[in-house]
């Protein structure tokens, strides 16, 4: 086979066999195809999309170019959940600890950042020491120990995708549905899990710009799940806004910390800055936990990881995350340096471009602009306001932090056109739009 005529089939809207993604895959994956001729590839099936046996044979491609790790040793019912990404995300470090004290597993092979949207490695990577290179015996053996560990791709895990992933960060070619799909499903079925609960984002700061089309990625990653005999569900939530109080790799941790310290971060709104990153925390692991069969209501889950947090158990399995993976949370760095942002005019916060504070962050280094760029732990962004919240001129609206602030200039000239103020109060901000399955 040619590598230019399976670019060509795909550009001219055609649907490619079985074989021929095989070949295209696993060859770019023994480096025998360049990057050149795969990112014509990833630009073709952004524009043309996949059909669905296409979609399933780049999956199961994915992840067969590696190994799928076994968990047989593991007692019961293994369960992950993944997001599609956003800004501010970071509940994977707060349900992974709540599971994982409920006495359940939860094997999670996580990611770096994509496009905007941050990454759960790089964060956990941003405690001075945290390893997430772990070998795949030393993670089932965590997570058998622990209840959840915190790993990165190996070089036996979906190496495909691993490969794909870093080049579709830097090619404009990350909002494709099948890739998405392909990407994040691989990596799932590689970890040898049960089930899997899906928090699927729409909005602004969401590669799925609307409802319905989360929506529909929910369901093709379901139905992928299924073909795999997996329990899933999905919840379709909101990034109309970001989550949380701090955007940065180091400051969303300490987010993370202050709320299993059972802390409040108030606004000069009255709001409890923290609240979206914990209620949705608290409905992720719920969904988790009812899906493995340990309640039998989800009220009865959402009952017993709200106890779970209160108690102090889940900042104690994190600490012991991340004593075991070698971090030093002691010594979690924060940044030195810091400018606000404020209002110009008054009146109510209508809306974020949430995708623009996500480029923000990557001028300030929280995120990459390619491959190679090294991620600056410190570096974030801090929201005083949200949507809804009554605006007077002069009010904060953001603080800039990190240690180099002569990238503060650029990225506070993005953030000053990232945010609408009207006179008329808009709706209320729904986190939570609806669950699939």
């Amino acid at each position: 086979m040619l590598p230019a005529e399976i670019i060509k089939k795909k550009r001219n809207k055609l649907e490619l066999t079985k074989e021929e993604i095989e070949f295209f895959i696993l060859s770019y994956t023994r480096h025998q195809i360049p990057d050149y001729q795969m990112s014509a590839l990833l630009m073709a099936i952004y524009f043309n999309g996949m059909s669905n046996a296409e979609t399933v044979a780049l999956t199961r491609t994915m992840l067969h170019s590696g190994v799928v790790v076994d968990t047989s040793s593991i007692p019961g019912f293994k369960v992950d959940k993944h997001s599609t990404g956003g800004v501010g995300d970071k509940t994977s470090l707060i349900l992974g600890p709540i599971v994982a004290a409920a006495g359940l597993y939860v094997p999670m092979i996580s990611g770096r950042g994509l496009g905007h949207t941050g990454g759960t490695l790089d964060k956990l990577e941003s405690i001075p020491g945290f390893n997430t290179q772990q070998t795949l015996e030393r993670f089932v053996e965590l997570t058998k120990k622990i209840g959840t560990c915190f790993i990165g791709q190996t070089k036996e895990i979906c190496p495909a995708d691993k490969k794909i992933y870093a080049l579709r960060d830097v090619t404009a070619t990350v909002e494709s549905l099948p890739l998405i799909c392909a990407s994040i499903m691989s990596k799932k079925m590689a970890e040898g899990i049960d089930g899997l609960v899906l928090d699927v984002k729409f909005g602004s700061g969401a590669f799925m710009k609307t409802a319905d089309d989360a929506r529909k990625l929910a369901n093709a990653l379901m139905d992928i799940a299924k073909s795999y005999n997996k329990k899933v569900i999905s919840v379709i939530s909101s990034m109309n806004q970001p989550l949380g109080r701090f955007s940065g790799n180091a400051l969303e941790v300490f987010e993370c910390i202050e709320i299993m310290k059972n802390k409040s971060f108030r606004s000069a709104a009255g709001k409890d800055l923290y609240a979206d990153t914990r209620e949705l925390s608290l409905q992720l692991s719920a969904h988790m936990i009812h899906l493995t069969g340990k309640t039998t209501s989800i009220d009865e889950a959402y009952a017993l990881a709200k106890k779970v947090l209160e108690s102090g158990a889940a900042l104690k399995k994190f600490e012991e995350l991340c004593a075991e993976q070698s971090g030093n949370l002691s010594a979690l760095p924060m940044p030195k340096e810091k400018v606000d942002l404020h209002a110009t005019v008054g009146g109510f916060l209508a809306s974020y471009d949430v995708e623009k504070i996500g480029l923000a962050g990557i001028i300030l280094r929280a995120g990459r602009m390619i491959t190679e760029d090294k991620i600056h732990p410190t570096s974030g962004i801090e929201f005083h306001v949200q949507i809804g919240d009554s605006i007077k001129a002069g009010d904060l609206i953001y603080t800039i932090h990190g240690d180099e602030s002569h990238h503060f200039a650029s990225a506070y000239q993005m953030l000053h056109n990232s945010f609408e103020i009207s006179l008329q109060k808009p709706s209320e901000h729904v986190l939570i739009k609806e669950v699939l399955g």
